[in-house]
């Protein structure tokens, strides 16, 4: 058989990574075993925190609430018609029903609890269900603040509440903080696959960042793009966002924030003496990354990058540090922001935060320290209460200007990082950046 070079090195790459990961069979076997432990052990817990004793998501095939995408086992990439999920929690009895209103189980955790030959209408099942346990308080997906745990639509709403009894209906409340709190809890195993995840996303940066990819003069950051969206694929995984590619270099002047994520010039050519800049997600086990690093493409006669490029990167650690110090469980994002921006500028910074939850989303719910266009705060009705929990993780997402006199201008240092905020304090899921990768790797011969 022929095999050209393109798909020996493709072969060779993929199996670069095949320790680290797993083919979809065993995928879906820690996927199940993950959501399992989640049910049995952290939903009673969050419920118990969160005063809920009856939990009910409401969804239906290919639009579903983004609460239930989390639930659903391996094999099921989407709701099944209708599916009701009731969660029932006896706390004196230390007990979680886990049900489902549907034709089917939903994989081994949750058994069917309606036969449509006995009750043909599964509104009234669920009724049924319902009055047997009788329960204190009922969560529905509905909240203002928090997109992610507004997954209920009008349609299944009124259909709900025109069935359940008007006695009942004082039971009802936004099941907002029980559904940001199943979002955003990572359990121990989790965190193990989590640092796997980071660093897979680390090593797709460190090649596409290097000579292997990068030929000065040649390749252009579209190129790197599209690379690096292929290795995904060539990997069995999933990106969930583009990955961007820019460039900062002494001939152009600081453009506004927007230019890294949209807007930039396509197919710009990638030549030494620049500093580029890559945004960088996975998503691999329901779990995702997001990863911004920076990497230096090297003059002919350079075996290091300039001074002034260096410092600048521990400028954009400093307002990391600054950040993730004052990462307190039990403050606000908006406490969190004001008080990082403030010690920073007292240092002589110039920072902007915009850190936001990840996990099993990107753009996770849970605790947003800053918006890069809100960096007075996050504005709500009623304020930002939403506070720092134990056992989260963080895209760590913020940059600092610096003032470059070689250059005769302003540029950005712009650094993302997954962080995990423990029972021990913060730590990152698997380090940060602290060194500009150089383009190309330094060799023996370089600058002779």
């Amino acid at each position: 058989m022929k095999i050209t070079m393109l798909s020996f090195a493709l072969f060779c790459a993929v199996c670069s990574f095949a320790q680290q990961i797993l083919p979809e069979v065993e995928r879906a076997t820690v996927v199940d075993e993950i959501l399992e432990e989640r049910f049995n052990v952290l939903l009673p817990e969050l419920m118990d925190t969160a005063a809920i004793d009856m939990w009910l998501v409401i969804s239906r095939e290919y639009n579903e609430d983004p609460v239930i995408k989390t639930m659903l086992p391996a094999t099921w990439l989407n709701a099944r018609r209708r599916t009701i999920l009731l969660f029932y929690r006896n706390k004196s009895k230390n007990t979680i029903e886990k049900l489902a209103v549907a034709r089917y189980d939903v994989g081994k955790s949750i058994a069917s609890a309606w036969d449509k030959e006995k009750q043909p209408d599964q509104w009234k099942r669920l009724i049924e269900l319902i009055q047997e346990r009788n329960p204190n308080k009922i969560g529905l997906n509905f909240s203002k603040d928090h997109n992610i745990a507004d997954g209920l639509d009008k349609t299944d709403y009124d259909e709900f509440m025109s069935y359940l009894p008007k006695k009942m209906h004082s039971k009802v409340s936004s099941a907002e903080q029980l559904a940001v709190r199943w979002i955003e809890t990572r359990t121990p195993r989790e965190m193990v696959i989590y640092n796997q995840l980071v660093d897979i996303t680390h090593d797709i940066i460190a090649e596409a960042f290097s000579e292997k990819v990068i030929t000065p003069g040649v390749t252009t950051t579209t190129e790197v793009e599209w690379w690096m969206r292929q290795k995904v694929t060539d990997l069995g995984l999933e990106t969930w966002f583009h990955p961007t590619v820019d460039v900062q270099r002494s001939s152009e002047k600081l453009v506004d924030h927007l230019y890294s994520f949209s807007g930039r010039p396509d197919g710009l050519t990638i030549v030494p003496g620049d500093l580029l800049h890559c945004d960088f997600g996975i998503t691999y086990l329901r779990l995702n990354t997001d990863c911004q690093e920076l990497a230096y493409v090297l003059q002919p006669e350079e075996k290091q990058a300039p001074k002034f490029l260096v410092e600048g990167l521990k400028d954009g650690n400093s307002v990391q540090d600054f950040l993730t110090n004052n990462m307190i469980a039990g403050r606000t994002g908006n406490e969190i922001l004001a008080k990082s921006l403030q010690e920073a500028k007292v240092a002589g910074l110039r920072p902007s935060i915009y850190t936001h939850p990840l996990g099993l989303y990107g753009h996770s719910a849970g605790t947003t320290i800053g918006m890069w266009d809100a960096q007075g705060g996050v504005m709500k009705d009623d304020g930002d209460k939403y506070p720092l929990n134990k056992n989260t993780v963080y895209a760590i997402e913020l940059n600092t200007t610096i003032t470059i006199p070689e250059w005769n201008r302003d540029i950005r240092i712009m650094l993302e990082e997954a962080g995990f905020y423990g029972e021990n304090g913060f730590r990152y899921v698997n380090g940060r950046q602290t060194e500009l990768l150089l383009i190309p790797r330094l060799k023996n011969h370089q600058g002779n």
